[in-house]
């Protein structure tokens, strides 16, 4: 079932002509040989060259995006909430707004992103949430504090989907997951980083009149406003554009990834892919499976400072405390998101870390009577497994949605919903649970795992069986299911990724 079309160079406009490998879309590197005239060396070489350009960047940017979204929990344990009087559930409301905000503006910033271009439209939203994480240092009050977060969260919704957005316009759908690990890993160190960095800038109480949890939002955010600089000078934008690769490099990186989307290649505005986005019932699986993995997720991050403390440890010891648990994820997040990649296979490496994940609250709520190691062992059990199961999510659906509208409006959509389990995750953990050691969080949070691993193998099932549906097409049938135009993954010659 191979078949030769034509596409547009994205360097010159000339026509390409292209043989789609469609029978077996998750072909090895050697299938270049066998299809084209890329050479497999000079396709390494071109990989290991994007990868240093755009992978160190937005990790970094995705840092300090974490590194400024949570690190109210670490201000809350240096004081904040008694400085401003805030009350429990008015500590908890400012952490549900902030995906209020974030939830609104996240489709709108990846049509943005499309338009203007990631580098211009990333400094912008940087250095807005950089300037408004410094004020926040200046909330006197609860509703100073909600209305920052909201506008903090309103400004950080560009990041995220368009990040996720732009790695799936520059890496095959082989390659996505390991650089969705490596982009995402660096929540879990920011989480790591964030513990140990709170513990030296809380040291800083009283100096120049300030508290501690001041110079938390004031030193965490002024890195953020600093790295724009080097955002608008150095991102790329995209494969056909990228002043960083020559001339037939960017016919390559082209080319590569029009061979890999086989007949889902269409890259111009369509309001067809746009309609189509909101009739894909993956789409919508997927925005289940994110909302049930994004609300431990969150409330993880969210309150982890706070189950810590919860362990008996002083407020300065918490702090530092939060990191190992965040180290030890970090290292099972790229590691599952490698094997994801090694083996092009997303179901299994979704569910399992979800499952685990699953078990490690179950080990909370059984080990909360138990010597503090039992219950930090569970927390670091819970977090690896919370943590690894996102990589995998995030690819599964970036290289199982062809077109770039459909794939860019679906990334917005799906994470935008999921999103809302930000919200629901700051609700989660009450402060009136603290002293039976949140049983009531842990288990939501648990439960909420179980069903998502289950939904990710029914999933997985039903993809598969659309593979070897379009698999045993005759010439007939599969001629006729290739009729019309933007057809994307529903083009028979697509082959989901399982």
């Amino acid at each position: 079932m191979n078949f030769t079309d034509t596409k547009t160079n994205a360097v010159n406009g000339d026509k390409i002509p292209v043989e789609y490998i469609t029978e077996k879309m998750e072909a090895d590197e050697s299938a270049y040989n066998n299809t084209t005239d890329l050479d497999p060396t000079l396709v390494r070489m071109l990989r290991r060259k994007i990868d240093w350009h755009l992978i160190p960047l937005i990790s970094v940017l995705y840092l300090c995006s974490f590194l400024d979204r949570v690190n109210i929990g670490n201000a809350k344990v240096a004081g904040l909430a008694t400085d401003i009087n805030l009350t429990a559930d008015e500590y908890n409301w400012s952490l549900s707004i902030f995906f209020i905000g974030y939830v609104i503006f996240e489709i709108p910033s990846n049509i943005l992103l499309k338009k203007i271009g990631p580098r211009k439209w990333i400094t912008i939203v940087m250095i807005t949430w950089g300037i408004i994480m410094m004020a926040m240092a200046a909330v006197k009050s609860a509703s100073g504090l909600l209305a920052a977060r909201f506008f903090l969260g309103l400004a950080e919704s560009g990041l995220f989907p368009g990040s996720v957005y732009l790695i799936s316009l520059w890496y095959t759908r082989s390659e996505q997951a390991l650089r969705n690990g490596l982009f995402f890993s660096t929540a879990t160190m920011a989480g790591a980083f964030g513990g140990v960095l709170a513990y030296g800038i809380a040291q800083m109480e009283g100096v120049r009149g300030l508290h501690g949890w001041q110079w938390i939002f004031i030193l965490e955010g002024l890195p953020t406003v600093l790295l724009t600089i080097v955002v608008f000078f150095f991102l790329p934008d995209f494969p056909g554009t990228a002043p960083f690769l020559n001339a037939s490099e960017r016919e390559m990186a082209v080319q590569r990834l029009v061979i890999d989307a086989g007949p889902a290649t269409q890259t111009e505005f369509s309001w067809n892919q746009f309609r189509s986005v909101f009739t894909d019932w993956k789409v919508y699986m997927h925005m289940i499976t994110y909302i049930l993995s994004a609300t431990p997720l969150y409330s993880l991050s969210l309150f982890l400072p706070s189950i810590v403390q919860g362990f008996h440890f002083n407020t300065i010891t918490t702090q530092a405390m939060t990191a190992p648990a965040y180290v030890i994820a970090c290292v099972f997040t790229i590691l599952c998101a490698f094997s994801s990649d090694r083996f092009r296979e997303r179901g299994w490496h979704y569910s399992i870390p979800t499952f685990v994940g699953c078990l490690g609250y179950i080990l909370l709520i059984v080990t909360k009577d138990s010597h503090t190691v039992n219950r930090y062992v569970s927390l670091t059990v819970t977090a690896s497994g919370v943590f690894a199961s996102v990589p995998p999510m995030l690819s599964w659906f970036t290289t199982n949605i062809g077109g770039h509208t459909k794939r860019g409006v679906a990334t917005a959509a799906i994470i935008s919903f999921g999103n809302i389990g930000g919200a629901i995750g700051g609700q989660i953990y009450r402060a009136s649970d603290a002293a039976d050691g949140y049983v009531r969080g842990h288990t939501i949070c648990a439960c909420m795992m179980g069903i998502c691993g289950v939904l990710i193998l029914v999933m997985k099932y039903f993809l598969h069986r659309e593979n070897s549906r379009r698999a045993s097409l005759s010439p007939e049938q599969y001629e006729k299911e290739a009729e019309g135009e933007d057809l994307c993954d529903y083009h028979p010659g697509f082959v989901y990724y399982t």
